[in-house]
């Protein structure tokens, strides 16, 4: 279809064809022949933005700006060319609060867009005004759950640990019968701090509501978090039907803290074709657990992790860390993230287009590309041995900067393939403490299972590299004082 488009000149054809090449996955095959076409109809608007959005996918930002500032020239006018525009803009790294404005009056209904607006302002350094806004807003429209929430994490990140959630509670004062509302309430103190305060809302929404299974399923999850083991079990035996993922993953957490290893793997195992990412993590831990072999066959090869010292290859990584630096606006860490005592940058860090950052992105595909070369042959039904282990694309990209005290929770990154930790500054052997302080452990979940040990440990260093498995849980050590600062990303899964 592709090729037939591109011999015929055809740039209607050549449209829908590369409109199915972004819903297969065949970006790759279509960029030559739209830019072919283009040489041949340099002033079709439509080619354009269909060659920024082919160059978007293969997260090439410099020719996907280069290509909407095009189209946008040609059609000044039109809501999606300006709604693209702004996004490459925005992932660039460049400014582009004005040109979410601009989209926004092109097409006002678009509520997404003032999300995007709100993070543009954000990355703009512009915080308060955002906060502003978004409040006023939520007045008009107390329902708007997305507004909320991004509200909800802003007040966090700024500092208030207070009364970062009060637009909800207006708005379930005004409207105390919305169920997403008060869902969407308790999922905004998520946070191994506020499990207390999470439960107390989840009372009040169900004093509200009603005795909704939804409910009854956030408070069984809340219980397991806080250790009341004896609590959630009678709301699981009515809940755990639901078949929603963030249930299953907490039944399977519930199970395992209450010693019922096995059930928890078998469950896990009749759920692995449909939710594998996140069952595999758990099959891991109960199969160490129950002595199966079969954990050997998920994450005991030695060549699942890789260690690289990329020195060579980065930028400068004093002039990193300042540049990286520059970027950490937050005072405190996301609610919703690993990190405690530190904070982590906004949006994904690896599109953006100073010279430093290309730099940094093209090294790390060179040693990416290096490990998925030595990875073991493909296994059936393997999450990380797959049989298709190109193109590499990123999945979120992003800097943590941790100081004194600091530590990432044991955890997952169940939507990528291999995950990472890039180090860039790092505290003296004075200040980081004695023994493996501040080292990244692998296939250890502490707080869920303390008597599991890591299946390897990696002491950091200044432009080391570790990749590992996203279904790997991973964490690190806190450490005594100075800053530990890291790039982290997720490699695309390719299949």
């Amino acid at each position: 279809m592709l090729n037939q488009a591109a011999a015929a000149g055809d740039v209607d054809a050549m449209l829908e064809a590369g409109a199915a090449a972004l819903q297969s996955g065949a970006q790759r095959q279509a960029l030559p022949l739209v830019r072919e076409l283009l040489d041949r109809h340099p002033k079709d608007a439509r080619l354009w933005q269909l060659f920024g959005l082919l160059n978007r996918d293969l997260q090439d930002s410099l020719s996907a700006l280069e290509a909407f500032r095009n189209a946008a020239a040609l059609q000044p006018n039109d809501a999606l060319t300006a709604t693209g525009l702004a996004t490459v803009t925005f992932e660039a790294g460049l400014p582009a609060a004005e040109l979410f404005e601009r989209a926004i009056a092109l097409d006002p209904a678009d509520r997404s867009l003032w999300l995007r607006l709100a993070a543009a302002w954000v990355q703009e350094g512009q915080a308060e005004p955002v906060i502003s806004v978004l409040e006023e807003e939520l007045v008009n429209d107390p329902s708007w759950i997305e507004g909320h929430r991004t509200l909800a994490k802003l007040r966090w990140e700024a500092g208030d640990r207070e009364d970062f959630t009060r637009s909800f509670e207006r708005a379930v004062a005004a409207v105390p019968r919305n169920e997403a509302l008060w869902l969407g309430y308790i999922q905004a103190v998520t946070h191994d701090q506020l499990h207390e305060r999470a439960l107390s809302v989840i009372q009040r929404g169900k004093a509200a509501l009603g005795p909704v299974p939804e409910l009854e399923a956030v408070e069984a999850i809340t219980l397991t978090e806080l250790g009341k083991l004896e609590a959630a079990a009678p709301l699981f035996a009515r809940v755990a039907h639901l078949g929603d993922l963030s249930t299953l993953v907490a039944y399977l957490r519930f199970l395992i803290r209450s010693g019922r290893v096995a059930e928890a793997a078998a469950v896990a195992e009749s759920n692995v074709e449909q939710a594998g990412p996140w069952m595999w993590p758990y099959l891991s831990i109960c199969w160490r657990l129950l002595g199966d072999s079969r954990w050997q066959w998920l994450e005991g090869d030695p060549e699942l992790i890789g260690v690289y010292d990329l020195t060579s290859t980065l930028p400068d990584l004093a002039k990193l860390a300042e540049q990286l630096r520059a970027l950490h606006w937050a005072t405190v860490e996301p609610v919703d993230q690993s990190l405690r005592g530190g904070t982590q940058t906004q949006g994904d860090l690896l599109t953006r287009i100073e010279p430093e950052i290309r730099q940094l992105r093209a090294a790390l595909i060179s040693a990416i590309e290096e490990h998925v070369a030595l990875l073991p042959p493909p296994r059936q039904l393997h999450p990380t041995l797959v049989e298709r282990r190109s193109p590499i694309l990123f999945n979120g990209s992003w800097s943590v900067r941790l100081t004194g005290g600091g530590r990432h929770v044991d955890h997952l990154h169940p939507s990528g393939w291999l995950s990472s930790a890039l180090y860039i500054a790092l505290p003296s052997e004075d200040e980081r403490g004695s023994g493996e302080a501040g080292w990244l452990a692998l296939g250890q979940a502490h707080d869920l299972v303390p008597e599991l040990p890591p299946i390897r440990v990696v002491e950091p260093k200044p432009g080391r590299l570790v990749l590992f498995p996203s279904t790997m849980w991973h964490g690190t050590r806190a450490f005594g004082a100075g800053e530990r600062l890291t790039v982290a990303f997720d490699v695309k899964r390719p299949d």
